[in-house]
């Protein structure tokens, strides 16, 4: 909601101002890190890292189904204290899995997201700091992020910056 009144804001301060011949610009940021090689390794070693952990958990959920069907097998050969000790093995078996899952994926403390975070921060940096050259090249005033929060309802494709975004990360001036 803040961003669509910032946005109403520069709009409004547009028309008001006009005359001063600003030009307002957009980009599209999933296309830039869809098409950036930093960005594309960064996003091949965090989903590597997912499978890897998902791989792990699959595992332990494997083990825990395995042992719920031994128990369901043996459970009417088994003493009421037998069963009882049997029954809380696979909760604490169950509280592992979940434990696991949060400790690797979870938010905001998960590995994972931590992960994504140390990857991807100084890739997005270099997006911004593209964008905010390409900007003072074009003498743009403002730029919008179409793949944002922003809603961008129309724009001319002439005031597409993404692609010069690119090409300036890609030559890396």
């Amino acid at each position: 909601m803040k961003k669509a009144l910032v946005l109403i804001l520069f709009v409004v301060t547009g028309i008001l101002f006009g005359q001063n011949n600003q030009k307002t610009g957009y980009v599209d940021s999933q296309v830039i890190l869809a098409q950036f090689p930093p960005a594309i390794k960064a996003q091949s070693d965090l989903d590597a890292l997912a499978a890897k952990w998902q791989k792990g958990r699959d595992s332990m959920v494997t083990v825990l189904q395995n042992s719920y069907a031994d128990y369901e097998k043996q459970r009417e050969m088994m003493t009421p204290d037998k069963q009882k000790e049997v029954q809380q093995q696979l909760v604490l078996k169950q509280q592992e899995i979940q434990r696991y899952e949060q400790q690797k994926f979870g938010q905001p403390n998960g590995e994972l997201y931590k992960k994504n975070e140390e990857l991807l921060s100084p890739i997005k940096q270099k997006v911004m700091d593209a964008i905010q050259q390409v900007a003072k090249d074009e003498k743009m005033t403002f730029i919008f992020d179409k793949s944002g929060d922003v809603l961008l309802l129309y724009a001319e494709p002439d005031y597409d910056m993404t692609y010069k975004v690119l090409d300036k990360l890609k030559r890396g001036k």
